[in-house]
């Protein structure tokens, strides 16, 4: 591991870490993130002017992420409560009830036939235009949302929690929101944006590829896998996104759903690759997304148990194998 955490611990923290976010969720007032996306807009609005975009965008990027990433990082290294640090950051870092807790309730107004609720709701978690939106298309809206963030909430953040600790997480987040503020092809962000951009796409290489493998491996049936594996090598290559596009696709094959398609962006109705195979999205698959999240997630934390038991039994909490 790149700090030094034996994989015994690297498992606990983990555990430890969504077990708190399950229980507590995001904070509800003074969020880290949110005051780091305050600072971010401020560096933006006065570096983001006339030439040299990407260059100054770079800067803007590195002032942004990299002072604060390195002040944890040499935090972790102290010995004393150093671990509760880790943990900490991880549950700062991770979205997953927020996954729910943003989701659910669109299933719900759509239960309860509440169009213009779900609505509200659903502009919430996406870029899309909502206020005319059908049923069928809010659902589907919430459906690819909570798929696609499954990776860049919770799993892109697990990945490099194991590789780099708490400073692995929060630097995997801080430049995932970056990307989702910069990351735009349009006259503010196409040139100023786009080290973000590269930089999003180049941490979450692997960790996609890993949550699109776990969404096959998760689907219900024998049919559902081959479906979710076709979908995910034909279909990915012609999303937009070189890691959105095997997340969602694999996740879409595996629900035996038909996603992808027309959207409405800014008063434009956009025609996005097809994702998936299957019926169109319903309020209830909204909930179905959700159980795949949630038992992706549980698959990886037994994983990082079983490899941090095997790490111990041979090599004793630090975690290192003897001959």
């Amino acid at each position: 591991m790149l700090i030094g955490l034996s994989m015994p611990a690297i498992a606990w923290m983990l555990l430890a870490g969504v077990i708190l976010d399950l229980v507590y969720g995001e904070l509800p007032r003074w969020h880290p993130l949110v005051g780091f996306g305050r600072w971010a807009t401020w560096v933006e609005q006065r570096l983001n002017r006339q030439r040299h975009l990407i260059l100054r965008g770079l800067l803007a990027w590195i002032i942004v992420v990299l002072p604060l990433v390195g002040l944890v990082f040499l935090i972790s290294k102290q010995d004393d409560f150093a671990w509760l640090g880790h943990i900490i950051l991880l549950y700062f870092c991770i979205g997953l009830r927020s996954l729910r807790d943003h989701n659910l309730p669109i299933l719900m107004a759509l239960k309860n036939q509440d169009l213009e609720q779900a609505r509200q709701l659903t502009s919430r978690i996406v870029s899309r235009d909502t206020a005319n939106a059908t049923a069928a298309d809010l659902a589907k809206a919430s459906t690819e949302s909570m798929l696609e963030n499954g990776n860049d909430a919770v799993f892109g953040t697990l990945f490099w929690f194991v590789l780099a600790g708490g400073a692995g997480a929060l630097l995997f987040r801080l430049a995932n929101t970056l990307d989702a503020m910069w990351g735009y092809r349009n006259a503010r962000f196409n040139y100023f944006g786009r080290v973000a951009a590269r930089v999003d796409d180049v941490m979450n290489w692997i960790p996609a590829r890993l949550t699109a493998l776990s969404y096959v491996l998760l689907a219900p049936t024998y049919l559902d896998k081959r479906c979710a594996w076709h979908c995910w090598r034909s279909q990915a290559p012609n999303w937009p996104s070189p890691n959105a596009g095997p997340v969602m696709a694999s996740g879409a094959g595996a629900l035996g759903l038909a996603l992808g398609g027309t959207a409405d962006y800014g008063g434009i109705t956009e025609q996005r690759p097809s994702l998936g195979e299957g019926r169109a999205a319903q309020g209830e698959d909204i909930l179905r997304a959700w159980h795949l999240v949630l038992t992706t997630t549980v698959l990886w934390l037994a994983i990082a148990l079983a490899a941090g038991a095997v790490f111990f039994v041979y090599g004793g909490m630090d975690g290192q194998f003897y001959a």
